[in-house]
């Protein structure tokens, strides 16, 4: 497993609020965590919970955790219920970074701490954890460009209009003008589903057969534009974001036209959403944001990667 930048950032804040909370949680009702996902059908999201129940473990904590499968309103609902429910803490996972503006100011009123996690989220939060979502579309499409020799036509697989991946998009369009032989031909929305991406792909294949590099804003769009791209039988350089454990595997078959992804971490994410949380919860002032490093994963790195 490899070791991310930043893990000991992670371990110092969950250890030094984790030992700040055992005294007050021995003395008071069970401290509760809401977890509010924009899904759970996705690998990173579930990484996400399943790191988050064994760290809330470890301080007795009770977690709470809803799928808002991509609506916006459910979502609201969501938080809404929670709330009723007596959380101390929500972690927001925002299914639309503007509408889920008045769940975080029901939250603020309630006085409960609400940390986004992986997207920013309108309203009045009281901190932010995030990957550099600039840097992982600008490193994967920077990589991709380079290796196809600085020259043909691109296309960016897009997705649902939530910060990160507008991010991403951005950090992939400032890489590609660095190249003045690489236009990008064809940009469509997959909305980060496998099977939606993979018609998509195929959609842009044929009505650009000159096309000689994707990039994904996500690691299960790319599994789905991967899928259209081995059955056209087109020389297609594929690159995404995330490093979910199927795409790093994908990566490292033998001329696999996937040949990179910006790997993401989200046991980090949460575990420092959770700290910062914490931290504020007993009375610490915290950061507003805290951006989380990322890496780009290729094939000859990708042996020895994992979440």
């Amino acid at each position: 497993m490899k070791t991310s930048k930043n893990n000991k950032l992670v371990s110092l804040l969950l250890g030094a609020c984790c030992t700040a909370a055992l005294i007050p949680l021995a003395k008071a009702d069970t401290l509760k965590i809401g977890l509010s996902l924009q899904e759970l059908n996705n690998p990173y999201f579930v990484t996400m919970k399943e790191s988050l129940e064994q760290a809330a473990k470890t301080i007795g904590a009770e977690v709470i955790v809803t799928d808002a499968h991509h609506d916006v309103s459910k979502q609201i609902n969501d938080v809404e219920d929670m709330l009723q429910r007596g959380i101390n803490i929500l972690l927001l996972n925002p299914a639309d970074s503007v509408g889920v503006q008045s769940a975080v100011i029901s939250a603020h009123k309630a006085g409960v701490v609400t940390v986004a996690i992986d997207a920013q989220a309108e309203g009045p939060l009281d901190s932010f954890v995030g990957s550099k979502n600039y840097d992982a579309g600008y490193m994967a499409c920077k990589y991709m460009t380079e290796k196809l020799g600085g020259k043909g036509e691109v296309a960016i697989l897009d997705g649902i209009p939530v910060v990160p991946i507008l991010e991403r998009v951005r950090g992939c369009n400032d890489a590609v003008k660095e190249f003045k032989d690489v236009k990008i031909v064809a940009k469509q929305n997959g909305k980060q589903e496998r099977d939606m991406a993979m018609t998509v792909t195929e959609n842009m294949l044929q009505a650009n057969p000159n096309l000689a590099g994707i990039f994904s804003v996500n690691d299960t769009g790319a599994l789905g534009a991967l899928t259209a791209i081995e059955s056209s039988g087109m020389d297609i350089k594929l690159v995404s974001v995330d490093g979910a454990p199927e795409a790093i595997k994908a990566i490292q078959k033998a001329n696999s036209k996937f040949i990179a992804t910006s790997a993401q971490y989200p046991r980090d994410q949460v575990r420092l959403g959770l700290g910062i949380a914490l931290a504020k919860h007993w009375g610490s002032k915290v950061p507003a944001a805290v951006p989380v490093d990322v890496s780009l994963i290729d094939r000859e790195k990708a042996a020895g990667f994992s979440w």
